[in-house]
């Protein structure tokens, strides 16, 4: 896989990620357990990608 090809993926986890925190906040019954979760893992993909973007 090519890095273009492997940041690529990385920002459409990311998307998938921003959606479904938003999904969860609008629920009655969303946990900040769950959103605090879901917004670490976005936090993680963005400086992966921000830090493989640096490298190319």
């Amino acid at each position: 896989m090519s890095l273009s090809s492997h940041v690529e993926e990385l920002k459409k986890k990311h998307q998938t990620l921003s959606d479904r925190v938003e999904e969860v906040q609008r629920s009655p019954g969303a946990s900040d357990f769950e959103i605090a979760e879901l917004k670490k893992q976005k936090l993680r993909l963005k400086e992966e990608i921000a830090r493989l973007s640096e490298d190319a």
